[in-house]
């Protein structure tokens, strides 16, 4: 019965991360490219702009957030797992599912804040540097509002919140069933999952 739902949460995850690590190595690549103009123009020009430090900031932001859910579901951050390895593999995966409840629980106070900071009064301040210059064709100036740079903390942390739903889902199939095939995901998820 849950087969079926974690592979709609494997799919819809595979597809939406692929998407979040391209657009952050898209990010990753232009914050390269602004970080070395910003020191060509500081430091050959000795004429430092204003602009690029703010949005390399962004981007750096972004790139974080997007990246996250994918290190995530990977078992890519870091982790003390020594308590782990004393206990046998059903019981670590019990462990691990209370653990991920945890996580859970700090990603739903994560994705509230995020919203609250990105709607509310944080939100409403604009850049003061970063501005579309529509007003060089006869259009006005449009100012970025911040709450465009703090939405990276919103979407990321509801990223990683899907995923750790079916991280759990994956230990609870694993738990029921030993032997039971878990979908394939594009990388390893975490070692207590492989563990036998």
């Amino acid at each position: 019965m849950l087969m079926p739902v974690l592979r709609l949460f494997a799919a819809v995850n595979n597809r939406i991360l692929l998407i979040c690590r391209w657009v952050a190595s898209m990010a990753l690549a232009t914050m390269v490219v602004v970080i070395l103009l910003q020191v060509f123009f500081r430091y050959v020009l000795n004429d430092a702009m204003a602009w690029p430090d703010e949005f390399a900031r962004f981007l750096m932001l972004w790139m974080a957030c997007l990246m996250a859910p994918s290190a995530f579901r990977w078992g890519g951050f870091v982790a003390i797992d020594m308590f782990l390895r004393y206990l046998s593999p059903l019981a670590a995966r019990f462990f691990a599912i209370v653990l991920l409840l945890m996580s859970g629980t700090v990603l739903w106070v994560g994705i509230q804040h995020g919203y609250t900071h990105t709607m509310g009064f944080g939100g409403s301040f604009t850049s003061s540097s970063l501005r579309l210059p529509l007003d060089l064709i006869g259009f006005e100036m449009v100012r970025f509002k911040l709450r465009y740079m703090y939405a990276s903390l919103f979407l990321g942390t509801g990223l990683m919140l899907v995923v750790n739903v079916e991280l759990i889902l994956r230990m609870v199939m694993h738990i029921w069933d030993k032997d039971a095939v878990l979908p394939v995901t594009d990388q390893p998820t975490t070692q207590i999952m492989e563990a036998e």
